[in-house]
């Protein structure tokens, strides 16, 4: 080992000491950055590896040591070298935070919006908006409506029996997509049709990505409605009918007549589309079942209990599963 390779192993140890000049910051431990640093000359290659710890308490304090005057001016020179690169690096970030920053953080805050609608969207799903509630919804990107068209096109690949129930278009490049079976009563696809589905889109996503119809980081997913999926009112009620529904709708004080929201879980007793309204009943599940007491069943007054209303009345109507 010639002295340059020693010096710089002596030098990489040293780091590791909170005595060391070699390491002036201390954050919290487990965080270790490697630098190369310019060769010092033809023969030799210097490195640092720069130590974060937890503090000067967690590492023993090593004896000093006597230094030659040659190892003193080699140290010194190495210290410099540190400065100097942690300086040209501060500079780059700075550079690059004026040039970008403002980006940076414009794209970040956008996906973390996406990513809190899309982990909320079910939680209060309103009708058409490309989520729960099925629709379309569409981000406004430039790539958005060719990618709506390729799907439309994938489903008449099924025959019919796998349709677009929600489509829904996001800025950070995602896509997410459920489709609804129509052979099955309830509209609930298998895994399979669900991987069918996935694989064929997919496979047309990348032909259009290939062309720069589309970008070229599509993010894909597909999946079902859900078990609690909005009917779509007058259209599914037929379809729906032997379901118990959640129900939110208004009505009209007929004192005040200020509009009032209420909602609750039924069955539907019947509708009408030429008067276009509807009649509900409570429906015979355990969250109706327990507001009268532990164990027991429906009352009288509940079961001849009856709601007529018009469909504009209703606000959301969407399955509800009695778990």
């Amino acid at each position: 080992m010639d002295l340059a390779a020693g010096t710089a192993l002596s030098n990489l140890a040293r780091c590791f000491s909170p005595s060391s000049s070699l390491c002036p910051r201390l954050y919290p431990v487990n965080h270790f950055v490697l630098r190369i640093l310019p060769c010092a000359s033809a023969n030799s290659r210097r490195h640092s590896l720069i130590c974060h710890g937890k503090g000067r308490g967690s590492y023993p304090k090593s004896s000093p040591k006597e230094l030659t005057l040659k190892e003193q001016e080699e140290t010194e020179a190495t210290e410099e070298d540190v400065e100097e690169v942690e300086k040209e690096l501060e500079d780059e970030e700075a550079e690059y935070i004026e040039d970008f920053g403002d980006d940076m953080l414009a794209n970040d805050q956008t996906d973390i919006e996406d990513e809190f609608q899309d982990d909320n969207e079910d939680a209060d799903p309103q009708v058409g908006d490309g989520g729960g509630g099925g629709g379309i919804s569409l981000a406004g990107t430039w790539w958005d409506k060719e990618a709506l068209a390729i799907a439309a096109d994938v489903s008449l690949l099924f025959n019919g029996d796998l349709r677009i129930y929600a489509f829904k278009t996001s800025a950070n490049s995602t896509i997410r997509l459920r489709i609804e079976k129509m052979s099955n009563k309830y509209g609930s696809p298998t895994m399979d049709d669900i991987e069918a589905f996935s694989s064929a889109y997919r496979l047309r996503l990348d032909e259009a990505e290939g062309a720069g119809t589309i970008p070229t980081d599509i993010s894909l997913e597909v999946s079902s409605p859900g078990v609690e999926r909005v009917v779509r009112v007058p259209e599914e009620l037929e379809r729906f009918k032997d379901r118990p529904m959640y129900v939110k709708y208004t009505t009209m004080d007929a004192e005040t007549g200020a509009i009032q929201e209420a909602d609750g879980v039924f069955s539907l007793i019947s509708f009408d589309l030429e008067t276009a309204h509807c009649i509900w009943g409570i429906a015979d599940v355990k969250i109706n079942r327990q507001k009268t007491g532990k164990g027991r069943p429906l009352s009288k007054k509940q079961r001849q209990w009856r709601l007529q209303i018009p469909f504009e009345s209703l606000r959301l109507v969407r399955l509800h599963s009695d778990s």
